[in-house]
């Protein structure tokens, strides 16, 4: 009867990382490119208490197994990449991917992330940078006296701006995007950025609207996409869960009970 009690709070304690990851992704619904994240569970080991084909008589076998499962536990959180809603911000240096594809972008130590967060920004050297001022990559920086509302970017990443004395636009460069093997296996470092696993494979550079890359639209932003009433109905669910979990320990909490007051 104490295995009850054991395998009530594995579930309960699986349902509170299922509450956890479902918080997450409410307090990340107006994120730029943040992508919902879902907590997977699998069952304990399980005590055989008489294995299946076990001879019952001289001519039978038993059918069936007598197994006793120990709980659930949390096998893994993952990332769901699906399309975000594309958000028309007016904003010259904010950039969306539609489609397949990350940028990169280089960290202070010189290492590589890649983000899905397009809200760039211009820095007093003219480059694009992030909201936390890592360059991005390949480096995009404008000329001196460049024309700010001018800055225009194609859906294959061409980048251009006018300057005072020209009449047409310059090309000042040319964004890459990169796509992975396992995107669900790179690793979230927060400040909406994402790090190489061994589960993710290396990074395959391309030329966006090329080789099965996204486009890149300009002056939009790529919301998240957490749905608000999917969280609201799986919050729902865990916390039944959670309850159902919590009425088996208190109903092994009776028995227990009812067996210590048998003798008086």
């Amino acid at each position: 009867m104490v295995r009850s009690l054991w395998t009530a709070a594995s579930g309960m304690i699986g349902q509170q990382a299922n509450i956890d990851t479902i918080s997450n992704n409410l307090a990340n619904v107006n994120t730029s490119g943040f992508k919902r994240m879902r907590a997977d569970f699998e069952d304990l080991i399980y005590q055989t208490v008489r294995y299946a084909g076990t001879p019952a008589t001289e001519d039978t076998v038993v059918p069936v197994p007598i197994q006793m499962g120990h709980g659930s536990k949390l096998s893994a959180t993952q990332r769901q990449f699906t399309q975000g809603a594309l958000q028309n911000t007016e904003n010259v240096t904010d950039m969306a991917i539609q489609g397949d594809g990350f940028f990169r972008i280089l960290m202070y130590d010189g290492s590589y992330s890649y983000t899905r967060d397009g809200a760039f920004k211009i820095d007093s050297n003219g480059q694009f940078v992030t909201s936390n001022g890592y360059r991005l990559l390949p480096e995009i920086t404008m000329p001196e006296n460049f024309i700010p509302e001018t800055i225009a970017v194609s859906q294959d990443g061409r980048v251009t701006v006018k300057v005072p004395g020209q009449d047409e636009p310059i090309l000042v460069g040319q964004l890459e995007l990169y796509r992975f093997p396992n995107p669900v296996g790179l690793t979230a470092i927060g400040e909406n950025l994402f790090k190489i696993s061994n589960a993710s494979g290396d990074a395959i550079a391309g030329r966006p609207g090329f080789d099965g890359m996204g486009k890149t639209i300009h002056r939009f932003l790529e919301m998240s996409n957490v749905s608000v009433v999917r969280e609201m109905v799986n919050m729902i669910v865990a916390q039944r869960a959670y309850e159902f979990n919590s009425k088996a320990i208190q109903t092994t909490d009776n028995m227990l009970g009812t067996a210590t007051s048998l003798k008086r």
